[in-house]
């Protein structure tokens, strides 16, 4: 039983596998993390792409909001791929992230509207800034609002060793566990 549940998920999450198996995903993953070794602030790797992928997954379910979970997952495993190009050309890595997302989106398979959606809450996950309230752009509204708050709440600063060096504000900052 569980093995036919488990195969069931990995079918719906199909697109998700493909874009962590992107050659261009993995290529910038690595670029991360070289750009990110000295770093002693958060970093943006897998681990903290999943923690956002879920926990917006989880804010979507308990907002009532219709948002596929493939999306959740392809906006979460993609709005900070592009961190590497904003440490070595200044690039805001919303814009980076979005512009390697567009490539890695249309060769696994998303649709343009599905595409719209995801790259639309990767360009506003620093500061959430959605204007439009037409019936399509609601999904979008919607997304971009579970992936910027579970980017923000995702980072665990009660852990952290230089919690105390980061420009964060205190009120930003996650000093007590509630997901």
């Amino acid at each position: 039983m569980f093995m036919e549940r488990k195969q069931k998920e990995l079918q719906k999450m199909e697109r998700v596998q493909a874009i962590y198996r992107h050659p261009y995903f993995q290529k910038c993953l690595e670029k991360n993390r070289k750009a990110e070794e000295t770093r002693i602030f958060c970093k943006h790797h897998l681990e903290h792409f999943l923690d956002v992928a879920r926990l917006a997954y989880i804010f979507s379910m308990e907002r009532g909001y219709p948002i596929q979970k493939e999306e959740i997952y392809a906006a979460g495993l993609l709005h900070d791929i592009g961190k590497w190009q904003q440490y070595s050309d200044g690039t805001p890595h919303e814009k980076a992230s979005a512009d390697i997302g567009e490539k890695i989106l249309r060769e696994t398979g998303f649709e343009e509207a599905e595409r719209r959606r995801i790259l639309t809450a990767i360009l506003s996950h620093r500061k959430n800034r959605m204007e439009s309230d037409t019936a399509e752009s609601m999904a979008g509204k919607q997304l971009a609002e579970v992936l910027y708050d579970a980017d923000k709440l995702s980072r665990a600063c009660y852990l952290c060793p230089a919690e105390g060096e980061c420009n964060w504000s205190e009120e930003k900052k996650n000093l007590n566990i509630i997901w």
